[in-house]
């Protein structure tokens, strides 16, 4: 059963990827050597961090919700064969 704020979690990992697409897009279009060219290097290992942390809280929750359900399971054939 999913969460009901897992697709937030899955709005806001899209959304992430579409930042860092542009910054990259926008790296490509600088200076090498140029201020804005290491501050989008920056901006783009921060969305990388982020995206990160984002995708493993949310294997974090699908994990936890696949086990809920076992765990849930189990205490039902407890009762009934207990």
């Amino acid at each position: 059963m999913m969460k009901p704020y897992t697709g937030v979690a899955n709005e806001g990992i899209e959304r992430i990827l579409e930042l860092s697409a542009d910054a990259h897009i926008r790296r490509r279009e600088t200076e090498r050597d140029s201020a804005e060219y290491y501050s989008l290097t920056g901006a783009i290992a921060a969305y990388g961090k982020t995206l990160a942390l984002l995708t493993a809280l949310q294997e974090r929750e699908e994990f936890l919700a696949m086990i809920g359900g076992i765990e849930t399971s189990a205490s039902a054939a407890e009762v009934r064969w207990g």
